[in-house]
Parts: structure tokens; C-alpha cells; sequence
């Protein structure tokens, strides 16, 4: 019987052991490996839903055992969660936006909102008569010599290109050239010395359409003046000076 035993396929301490091989031991303790699998399931699920709810860590999101979220509906309480939150303090309304969608940071009002002129209230505090009979006009400072030649050569060297005189005369009245108008013809035949017969010609023209209503005649005849004057200190750039 002992024989019969010994050849028998499984002892009692064999099943044991075969039984002992299907578990782990942690922590001190014999867990079944099925067990195991399936808390590091729900434990990698628990971590995917907790970075996923991180950012709505105030909506009253919770994990479960199984991994699942839960909504309880709890209203936020944090000072951040009351920032955020766009909906109805009261509790009242359908959710729509605040004041018709005119409430937000930097907005002016509802879109297709025309506002009328405001009227001045005579029993405002702030309110002073003179305002009324105020005027405000805008200020050009007059050019001095260097704004002069800097200004004006662009003007005059586009002329050359597209020759209307009214143009210019348009472009100049924008100015305010004060003391220096006489200066006009004289950057203008100067600039017209450097170039070409036609630009001669049409400096010509120019000076002949702009006496009158931008320069004068008194201005014209200064402006030749210092032309004569400057005359040898053209002669270095223009040897022909003289004679054109």
C-alpha cells in the first residue's frame, strides 16, 4: 500500500505546491497573480483619470474603487473656483452669458451697440463753460533749414518721375514751410542743375505753377538772389551753372 502510494501521480504536499506556485507573496502575504493583474489595472486606470481631472480638480469629479468617475455636483469652493466660473452666482438663468455677453474683461458691449453723444450735464461739478466754446486745431511746427532739405528733396526728385505740379503744390500746402518758402525754387533748380534738360524744363514749369499759391513773387525773386549768390559754389557740382 506504501508502494502504491508512493507511485501515485500527486501527494497531498504536491497539490499544495502546485497550488502555491499560482501565487505571490506580498508584503508578507500569498496574493493570487489574477488578483494582482487586476489591481495594477485599476491602479493605471486610477493614475490616467487623476492626471485627465487634474485640471477640473474643482468640479466635483471623483475616482472610484473601479476606476470610474463619478459626478457628485458639488459647487466649487475654492476662491480659484469661483473666479473661473461664469455661471449664475444667483443659481437663476438658463446659462447663458452674463449681461448678454457685454460683461467680459476688456469688452465695450454688445455687438451692434451704437453709442449716442454723450450730452454735457450743465450740473455736472466737473462741468466748465469754456468748453463749449472751445477749438482745437492741429499744430504744425514750422521746418527748420535741415527738416527743409530733408523734407522736400523726396518731393522734388518724384516730381522728376511723375511730373503734376498740382501734386506737389497739394504736398507743400501740408507744410508749414514759415520762413523758409523762398528756399523752395532754390533746392528745386539746384536738384534740377544735377540732372537732365527735361528736369530743367520741368523745374520751370514747377516754379511758374507754384508762384501764386505757395511761394510769392517776392519769394521768387529771393529765392534767384541767393542762386546768384551760391553761383561758385555750384560751379563744383555743376560746371555749366552759369550758363543754364
Amino acid at each position: 500500500e506504501l508502494e502504491n502510494l508512493n507511485d501515485a501521480p500527486f501527494s497531498g504536499d504536491e497539490e499544495n505546491g502546485v497550488s502555491e506556485e499560482r501565487k505571490t507573496e506580498i508584503n508578507g502575504n500569498w496574493i493570487p497573480a489574477t488578483s494582482i493583474t487586476e489591481a495594477k489595472i485599476n491602479a493605471k486606470a486610477k493614475r490616467r483619470l487623476r492626471k485627465n481631472s487634474s485640471r477640473d480638480s474643482g468640479r466635483g469629479d471623483s475616482v472610484s474603487e473601479n476606476g470610474e468617475t463619478l459626478k457628485i455636483g458639488v459647487v466649487p469652493t475654492s476662491p480659484k473656483g469661483k473666479l473661473l466660473d461664469r455661471r449664475s452666482r444667483s443659481g437663476k438663468g438658463r446659462g447663458l452669458p452674463k449681461k448678454g455677453g457685454a460683461g467680459g474683461k476688456g469688452v465695450w458691449g454688445t455687438p451692434g451697440q451704437v453709442y449716442d453723444v454723450e450730452e454735457v450735464d450743465i450740473k455736472d461739478p466737473n462741468y466748465d463753460d469754456d468748453q463749449e466754446n472751445c477749438v482745437y486745431e492741429t499744430v504744425v511746427l514750422p521746418l527748420d533749414e535741415r527738416a527743409f532739405e530733408k523734407t522736400l528733396t523726396p518731393i522734388i526728385q518724384e516730381y522728376f518721375e511723375h511730373g503734376d505740379t498740382n501734386e506737389v503744390s497739394e504736398m507743400l500746402k501740408n507744410l508749414n514751410l514759415g520762413e523758409m518758402k523762398y528756399s523752395v525754387p532754390v533746392l528745386a533748380v539746384s536738384l534740377a542743375l544735377e540732372g537732365k534738360a527735361s528736369h530743367r524744363e520741368m523745374t520751370s514749369k514747377l516754379i511758374s505753377d507754384l508762384c501764386g499759391t505757395v511761394v510769392s513773387k517776392t519769394d521768387v525773386e529771393k529765392s534767384f538772389d541767393r542762386l546768384l549768390k551760391e553761383l561758385p559754389e555750384l560751379v563744383l557740382d555743376s560746371p555749366r551753372a552759369p550758363q543754364v
